[in-house]
């Protein structure tokens, strides 16, 4: 049993109702190379291509053997491109009836490792593990010390986890094998104590740990912290549970199935809940005439603190489980607005007087986009270490990131984290600091000083 103490629930508006809604499919598909950090990404196809799913639509340009693939059977109607030509991202129109590669059931007893990995790679599953120290794609060259899956989401308007895995129960149980192949460790998984799923009560092939307390304790960098850490030389990989369904697909059908249930979530959805979608799918058709008319809206893709700002048409990021809408904020005009009581404003400082009318912290609120304030000089003033739990000093961890201070870098943990386990220092933040990215851009420039 684990107990984390620090951290911040933040309780909104629009959580997912457990129900699973009726949605059209998408009529095009959208993949983006940047949800793949560590991933050079160079074109296997070019626009007007025929394709099936499964089949090859990216591979690594230093890593040639892994590779993201098509989620379906279309056609490549374009190749976007950026300043100096960045690749942004690849659209796929579907076709109506699936076609798919096909690469055959194999009994993983009878596999090594090194099949496993080969096939993973090929399917384009592989890119969906991560590895930790740099938080990025994992190298199939490389034997983790332990694999870290987190069995439950902890984010604000998380997707419930044991509703995505009704039904899947056989093919969780399958990735679990797969994966615990992959090492010489273990396999952790970690749990809520009060899980009711069976499927992860009684997971086989892993060994279990019961995690309680506030977000992040959902945040599987929190986990590797408080289970087993990760030393200077270590290598271990994760993975997003959902994700997980892929490997056992693959393995149980012989062909990829890269279909997730997500939730729509949001103050400004009128009827939440879980949609049934493929990877990349356009968001148009499960918001649309669903949402609150007349104000301007944010959409995300993914959660309010880690996810990705995107259109009303926008689409589904590859490792998001979730939509999220909210008020954008900018027809809200308040006068005088930091000097009123905010009974109705969420405060975790208890600058206002909310916290009066809701001492044990459950009520639900509903916040915008508005950043509330101006960028300015970091203030050493002990607000990170009140929702960061890892044992990390992450003021002076960050100081050392802005200088590029290697060596301090080092001694202060950064092998260890992610940019989504600041994402509550951020939102506490009276610096209004893009600390998320200031930690991608550290690890980005450590990964290519330490290759």
């Amino acid at each position: 049993m684990i107990k984390i103490k620090k951290g911040l629930d933040i309780h909104l508006k629009g959580k997912a109702e457990k129900i699973l809604l009726q949605s059209q499919k998408s009529d095009c598909y959208c993949i983006f190379p940047d949800d793949f950090h560590g991933f050079t990404p160079k074109t296997a196809v070019k626009a007007g291509d025929k394709i099936r799913a499964g089949a090859p639509v990216l591979y690594d340009k230093n890593c040639p053997e892994i590779k993201i693939t098509s989620p379906v059977s279309g056609e490549i109607i374009a190749i976007n491109r950026g300043e100096k030509r960045k690749l942004l991202n690849i659209l796929i129109a579907s076709e109506k009836i699936a076609r798919n590669v096909y690469y055959g059931k194999k009994d993983i007893q009878r596999l090594t490792a090194e099949d496993i990995k080969k096939t993973l790679a090929e399917s384009g599953i592989f890119a969906f593990i991560k590895q930790r120290p740099y938080d990025i794609i994992a190298n199939p060259q490389d034997t983790p010390r332990d694999i870290f899956i987190s069995g439950f989401y902890s984010a604000p308007l998380a997707p419930d986890l044991e509703f995505i895995l009704k039904g899947e129960e056989d093919n969780f149980q399958k990735g679990l094998e797969v994966l615990s192949k992959l090492t010489t460790g273990k396999v952790y998984l970690s749990i809520r104590p009060d899980c009711q799923s069976e499927c992860l009560k009684n997971a086989g092939n892993v060994e279990i740990v019961h995690v309680e307390g506030p977000h992040p304790s959902g945040n599987v960098g929190v986990q590797i912290n408080q289970i087993k850490p990760i030393n200077k030389g270590e290598i271990v990989w994760t993975m997003d549970p959902a994700n997980v369904l892929f490997i056992g697909r693959l393995f149980n059908k012989g062909a990829v199935d890269f279909s997730k249930i997500i939730a729509l979530t949001g103050s400004e959805v009128k009827e939440t809940g879980y949609h049934q979608v493929i990877l990349g799918a356009n968001i148009k058709s499960l918001a649309e005439n669903n949402v609150t008319q007349d104000i301007n809206l944010r959409y995300i893709s993914g959660n309010v603190l880690t996810g990705t700002k995107t259109e009303p048409d926008g689409f589904l990021h590859a490792f998001d489980n979730q939509i999220t809408v909210i008020p954008e904020g900018t027809e809200t005009n308040e006068f005088f607005g930091w000097a009123m009581p905010g009974l109705k404003k969420f405060s975790n400082s208890r600058t206002f007087f909310s916290w009066l009318l809701d001492p044990r912290g459950k009520k639900e609120y509903s916040f915008d986009a508005r950043i509330k304030g101006g960028k300015r000089a970091i203030i050493m003033s002990n607000e990170y270490d009140k929702v960061f739990p890892m044992d990390i000093l992450p003021e002076y961890l960050l100081k050392a990131i802005i200088a590029f201070d290697i060596d301090k870098m080092e001694n202060l943990g950064i092998y260890e984290v992610a940019p989504e386990d600041f994402a509550l220092c951020e939102f506490v933040d009276t610096s209004k600091i893009e600390i998320q990215q200031i930690v991608r851009n550290g690890l980005n420039l450590l990964y290519k000083e330490m290759k």
